[in-house]
């Protein structure tokens, strides 16, 4: 029996779905989804709750799952296109980061970026590069291995031992690239235009050899030679760490999942931090993201602020911000996250915390702590919370971001 595909909202309600027990089970242990749990009302059939993951996932024997995005697709490629090269997408004020074509679906978006910026970076040829080519030949080329010789052919001659560098097209970019395009012609929902372009651009990177799944990506490094190539590469690496992961549920075997899912609470995160490092270097100062300290004295409890703002030596921290793209409570902050800004304030020895959020709060307040009053000001500790609107554009929000890092130097002067 055909299953029919399955479409969720990101953070919506849950859905009853016809599934077998075994992929209930995967999808459950998984954490592709916030919840998936045998509905109580239908036999056979599970209840499927999104949380923060957006995209489309295909499982063998099951549906297909799509979960769209609250924030419209062609600005979440904004926060990842600028979360993926920040300096770059800072100084453009946005602009030209990641085009997502006409499409309003995550992979068919995703599809048309990917195929567009490899195009791109191939319309100027193929970039070659040496290889270090160890093999067995009937002619000396490069240099004698003697080592391998002696060992395998007891001085014997031919065949040869040799190693040589090679001009190849064989080379880490090109391979990373090949992969992205072949990881996307297995994704569900990709358009067959997209899908036709992406196959020719696989046939044009034939010469480079394919990644073996489950293997680290190869390195590469930014260079003159490869610029044109840097975005198409940061973006295709985004896909192969973003698709067909493999689960498994307890006491199953492995069930491979292809697809492609994008964490809105992680890519907030990355996209609120990355901005307001390039804001703060504007102004001098220093930003140390996930900067690691400790609640306790004895050192047993961690804790990771997002973002620590620093003077511009690095010494001295200024303030710490927090990125939060969720809050569960519909009439204002979750007291959770106050308690948190707090806990990092006064491990820091800060007068001020900020909260940054997606859209749906007030666009700016702020929580002055009773018994915290300090410095020359007598002023207490103050936890600021500011919103960003999602939906607005790029250049909208970084002006935003520029507004809330320029908050920490004005205070500093005057605390």
């Amino acid at each position: 029996m055909t299953v029919p595909d399955v479409s969720l909202r990101e953070y919506g309600p849950a859905v009853s779905v016809p599934l077998s027990a075994e992929i209930g089970r995967a999808l459950a242990a998984s954490g592709i989804l916030r919840s998936s749990t045998p509905d109580p009302c239908r036999s056979g059939h599970w209840l499927l709750r999104a949380g923060s993951r957006v995209g489309a996932v295909r499982t063998p024997g099951g549906p297909v799952v799509r979960i769209t995005p609250k924030t419209p697709v062609s600005r979440l490629f904004f926060l990842l296109g600028f979360s993926l090269d920040p300096a770059r997408a800072w100084r453009d004020s946005g602009e030209g980061t990641v085009d997502t074509g006409a499409y309003d679906d995550v992979v068919p978006a995703l599809a048309h970026a990917v195929e567009r910026q490899i195009d791109g970076a191939l319309r100027q040829g193929i970039l070659q590069g040496y290889r270090e080519v160890e093999e067995s030949a009937l002619v000396v080329r490069g240099r004698l291995r003697e080592a391998e010789q002696v060992r395998r052919h007891f001085g014997r001659t031919p065949p040869v031992e040799i190693v040589y560098d090679a001009y190849t097209a064989d080379t880490a970019e090109n391979r990373i690239l090949r992969a992205a395009a072949e990881r996307l012609l297995r994704l569900p929902g990709v358009p067959d235009p997209v899908r036709r372009r992406l196959t020719h651009l696989r046939v044009r990177l034939a010469d480079a050899l394919p990644l073996i799944r489950g293997q680290e990506l190869p390195r590469w490094q930014p260079s003159r030679l490869n610029s044109r190539y840097q975005p198409a590469l940061r973006l295709a690496e985004a896909v192969l760490r973003g698709t067909s992961p493999e689960h498994r549920p307890a006491g199953a075997d492995p069930l491979a999942v292809d697809g492609f899912l994008l964490d809105m609470d992680k890519l907030f995160e990355d996209f609120v931090t990355s901005a307001l490092r390039e804001a703060l270097r504007e102004r001098g100062l220093t930003a140390r993201l996930q900067d690691p300290h400790h609640l306790d004295i004895a050192g047993l409890v961690r804790i990771r602020p997002d973002l620590v703002v620093r003077t511009g030596d690095g010494r001295t921290p200024l303030a710490v911000v927090d990125a939060k793209y969720k809050v569960e409570k519909a009439d204002g902050l979750l007291n959770a996250d106050l308690y948190q800004a707090l806990a990092y304030a006064t491990v820091l020895g800060l007068s001020e915390a900020h909260l940054v959020y997606a859209a749906g709060r007030q666009p700016e307040r702020f929580h002055e702590v009773r018994g915290t009053a300090a410095g020359p000001n007598g002023r207490g500790v103050r936890l600021y919370q500011h919103s960003l609107d999602l939906s607005r554009e790029p250049v909208q929000l970084l002006t935003a971001l520029r507004e809330i890092a320029g908050r920490p130097t004005v205070n500093a002067l005057h605390s």
